[in-house]
């Protein structure tokens, strides 16, 4: 609570020529409503300085795990929108259960923690293989994050650095020639809830991409789109008013991340979705060499999570 409070006397005091109005819908933007699950909160976050991250203010492995009982007729799937999770956050941990059926009263341990890309850190930065977004606020070194949908391997997302131009509400879908057969030869979907870009639309300098909403939640956490990214509909109007015309969007791929939590190393291991790496676990153990981390991390562990690709910080830290 002092972290929050602290945080918003600062966000106050750089708003003051702002409306009080605007300062509040721009705290509950950031913060989320204390009653709602699904809405990201933000979290603190310190990024070390030199080679071999051996600060120990080092703070870059953000949120806490949370457990869940499974009641009468939840799916995996509105238990990982609950937590706002995409869908593949959850089924990589519990493959074995169907995923529509799920054994009521079975405890879950919820994965909302996560180690923070390597980036500049400023702006909104994808990781295309972890399917998730993340929205830095540099001037109180704070994150925010949440999953997303993706292209599918035959329309990926695009890698680069590029910068938002503009943004919609209740945007007009204006179907691309070569997706209007699958929309019965339409060739304009108009704002409401059947239009595939949702409530809220972000405009990317890549020509024709975007980051939006969906009339489709179950398919944020997947390869599912033509290669714009999906946000949950609370998770675009929660992201929409945080962002400008003119912000970075970062869009990478890391499919694995080293993280710190003081003196301890984290790996975070996801799979190599769209086949961009032809050996990630020597891809791994090279990533570790360069960051001079080898000497200092228990390397069986650091094999297994490597193998496993659970998309969990996982503690590798070697102890005497």
């Amino acid at each position: 609570m002092r972290v929050i409070y602290d945080t918003i006397r600062h966000v106050i005091e750089m708003k003051t020529k702002q409306s009080l109005y605007g300062t509040l819908l721009f705290l509950i933007s950031l913060f989320g409503l204390p009653s709602s699950l699904s809405a990201a909160g933000a979290f603190s976050y310190f990024i070390p300085k030199g080679t071999g991250n051996t600060d120990s203010r080092a703070w870059t492995v953000v949120g806490s795990e949370r457990d869940h009982i499974i009641q009468a007729e939840e799916t995996l799937l509105d238990i990982a929108r609950s937590f706002d999770l995409g869908f593949w956050e959850l089924k990589i941990l519990y493959g074995e259960l169907d995923a529509w059926i799920p054994p009521e009263g079975l405890k879950l341990n919820i994965p909302t923690t996560w180690v923070l890309p390597k980036t500049q850190h400023e702006g909104i930065v994808i990781n295309v293989p972890e399917m998730r977004l993340y929205l830095f606020i540099k001037s109180i070194q704070m994150v925010k994050t949440y999953p997303v949908g993706i292209g599918v391997l035959d329309g990926q997302t695009p890698f680069g650095t590029f910068f938002i131009t503009r943004k919609l509400e209740n945007p007009t879908w204006h179907i691309p020639s070569g997706l209007r057969e699958q929309y019965g030869g339409m060739a304009v979907i108009p704002p409401g809830p059947d239009n595939p870009l949702g409530t809220h639309w972000i405009s990317l300098s890549r020509e024709g991409y975007g980051i939006h909403g969906t009339d489709f939640p179950w398919g944020v956490g997947r390869l599912v789109s033509h290669g714009c990214i999906r946000l949950y509909p609370e998770d675009i109007q929660n992201l929409y008013p945080l962002v400008s015309i003119g912000m970075p969007v970062e869009i990478i791929y890391e499919p694995i991340k080293f993280g710190f939590k003081g003196k301890r190393i984290f790996v975070e291991a996801h799979q190599d979705i769209y086949h961009q790496i032809p050996d990630l676990l020597h891809y791994g153990f090279n990533q570790l060499e360069e960051k001079r981390l080898k000497e200092r991390a228990n390397l069986q562990i650091f094999t297994i999570a490597l193998v496993e690709q659970k998309g969990m910080p996982i503690d590798i830290t070697k102890d005497e």
